[in-house]
Parts: C-alpha cells; structure tokens; sequence
C-alpha cells in the first residue's frame, strides 16, 4: 500500500495554488506514486482567507494559526508559500517540530536568515528543499544530462536572463516584492535567484560577481485589500503612493568555480517580455540554448556534426527525455509551470520516502543566496564581489 503523508500549506495565494494543484495531480502523472500528498490543512492569515483556501485548493481543513498548525503530530510535511519575510520563522518553527520542509523561493531575506533555515534543518535531519521549479523543466533536464554526459565539452560560458514586463507600468500597485521589509530584494531575489539556480545546476558554484543595479520606479500607488496585486492589471491612479526600496534590474559579469565566465540579467521592466527565462551554454565542443517561453524546446549544437549540418537543431521533450515517463506521450505535446511543480512534487516525496536528500535543499539555495547577497553589494558599490 503506497503511504499517505499529511500536507499543511502555509499561503493560500499564488504559490498556493500551483502547490495544492501539483498535490492533487502528482499521483495522476507518476503512477505508483512515491506517496500519496494528502491535503490536511492549509493556513492564511485569516480564518475568511483559510476558509475560502480550503474549499478552492481541496484541503480537509483550515486554519489562521500556522505556530499550532505544524505543532500538529498529523502533520508530517510543512510547505511554506508565503511572502518572503516568514520563511525563516515558520521553516525553523517547522524544523524544530520534525517536519519534513518544501519553501519557496527565494529561501530568505537575508544571509542571516538563510544560513538559520539552513542550520535548523541540518540539526533536525528533516528533508528540506527549495522550491527552484524551472530547474525541472524537462529540457532544462536535458540540458543537464548533455553536459554531463560531456556532450558539449568543457563550458566556456552562461548567458542568463529572466526578463519580465509586469512591474513595468509605474501606476501598477506596490505589491510586497517591492518592500525590502518583505522580500528582502527586488528582481535579484525574486527571479535573478533562478537564473543563479540553473547557472549552478548546469554550469558549477558562481564565485565572483560585478553587478549594475537600478531601481526605475522609485514610488507606487499602495494598494487596499489584503490580496496582493502581482502586476499591473489593477492600476491604481488616484492612490496614495508609497517608497520602492528594491531594485527593479540587475545585469552582472560572473565567475564560475570552474574557470567558466558569464552574465546574468533579470529586470521586471522589460515591456514585451513575459516570462523570458533563458540560458545559453556555450562548450569547447558544443552549445545549448534553452527559452522557457518555448519550454518543449531545447535548441543543440554539437560540434561533431556534419559540416553540412552545423547549426542549431530543435529537440522536442518527450517519452524519451528526463520526466517523460509520467508526462505526456507525444513530444511537444506541451510542458507547462504546473507539470513543473507537479514534477517538483513528485521527487521531494521521493526524497522523503527514500531517505535521500533532495536537490536543491536548503544548502544548495544558501549558495544562491551568497550570489544574491553578492549582487546587491556589487551594485551598491561597484565593484567585483567573491561570493
């Protein structure tokens, strides 16, 4: 009999939704599933919201009191989906408690609290892991099995970007990523953090930094309600404004561990850009050039090939491809962020059944956040920072 284990979801927002949905869809696509996600309980700020979670997310229960939530003997696993200035409170608290942790990214704030999640998981020998979905996108995963395979040589280079549009509009509203208190930075830790994860994931450990950081939009109409508006489809232009202390764009030269050099580019301003997620991986036998907006899609060049065929090929994910087994049976069929996240899911419960340590856990995202930490003082000061 395949074993049951207990969810209680802190956040019923966004992240929340793509979580409850890859708890729910997770044994369809992987049969037999490595545990059955059992949705206990799942906690908002209050009792309206958990209520209005429970019933919309398919949850048994709910609850505004994450502290007694996870304190719990049912509860085997804590999720936290919340907005970044919690994470550390309720991963540590969940830690103490024996409870096995997924928390989204980025894994904190701060340094500090970053390298506190860390030590309390360690200490506890709870599995721990950070939710970096895009990593798991089936033709970064080729992507991954190429390079180590030696397919493209030894790498020369990364280029990453993660350009968006949504915070492009000034009298889009301040949503908490643009509040230091909350998120801790702005584009860098919200979506440079992945550029660093999938440099980290296919190419080795960033050590060095040099960063430009700007911040465009200095002041945003403040927003009523307690839902938070991500973007601009609720502009507010009679409201009062309210301080951006974030940074809206970085671009960095970086230095890989292992001799390889690169860039990185994230901004929230780049109108026409959506979720443009890219990585080009340059190699002395090959390359690799990967967009998420075409996420089926992974684009080689191996330098063995034909001279009548030299240039880039398309490969279209499938069957064949890491993941393939449990998704869909004709390539290009199409790969979205839910079958992400219901692959994320699939293989933490794995790690919690199987003793193994899933990647990334909170070590690995600690690395990520000595990057981000890296970037901001690198554009504070303008200089080349070691991480």
């Amino acid at each position: 009999m395949i074993k049951s284990l207990n969810v209680a979801m802190i956040g019923g927002g966004f992240m929340g939704k793509a979580h409850a949905m890859a708890y729910a869809a997770m044994p369809m696509f992987f049969w037999p599933a490595p545990a059955i996600p059992h949705r206990k309980v799942v906690v908002d700020v209050t009792d309206v919201l958990a209520e209005e979670a429970r019933q919309r997310f398919g949850f048994a229960e709910a609850s505004s009191d994450w502290m007694a939530t996870i304190s719990r003997d049912d509860i085997d696993v804590v999720d936290i989906c919340t907005p970044n200035n919690v994470h550390a409170e309720i991963a540590i608290a969940a830690a103490k408690a024996g409870k096995h942790i997924i928390c989204e990214k980025p894994l904190a704030r701060t340094l500090e609290e970053a390298r506190a999640m860390t030590k309390a998981v360690k200490e506890a020998g709870v599995t721990n892991m950070v939710a970096f979905n895009y990593r798991r996108t089936p033709a970064v995963a080729l992507a991954k099995r190429f390079i180590d395979e030696g397919r493209i040589g030894k790498i020369l280079n990364f280029r990453g970007t993660y350009l968006q549009d949504w915070s492009a509009d000034p009298d889009g509203p301040l949503s908490w990523r643009f509040q230091k208190k909350i998120a801790g930075s702005g584009a860098i830790g919200d979506i440079g953090t992945h550029v660093v994860d999938m440099a980290h994931y296919l190419v080795g450990n960033i050590s060095e930094v040099n960063a430009i950081t700007k911040t465009y939009i200095k002041e945003r109409p403040i927003q009523t309600g307690g839902v938070d508006k991500l973007g601009a489809s609720d502009k507010k232009t009679d409201a009062p404004l309210g301080a951006v202390d974030v940074d809206d764009e970085v671009l960095s030269l970086i230095r890989f561990e292992t001799g390889a050099v690169g860039t990185l580019e994230a901004t929230r301003n780049a109108y026409g850009r959506n979720n443009f997620l890219t990585l080009e991986i340059h190699g002395e036998e090959g390359s690799i050039y990967f967009n998420y907006e075409r996420r089926d899609e992974l684009q080689v060049m191996f330098a063995d090939d034909p001279s009548d065929a030299r240039g880039f090929r398309t490969i279209y994910t499938g069957p064949a491809h890491p993941y393939g087994d449990g998704l869909w049976p004709i390539p290009g069929l199409g790969i979205g962020y839910s079958e992400t996240k219901i692959v994320e899911c699939r293989d933490f419960f794995a790690a919690i059944v199987n003793g193994e340590t899933p990647t990334p856990d909170f070590a690995e995202a600690l690395q990520t956040e000595l990057v981000a930490d890296a970037l901001i003082k690198s554009g504070q000061t303008g200089n080349w920072i070691t991480v």
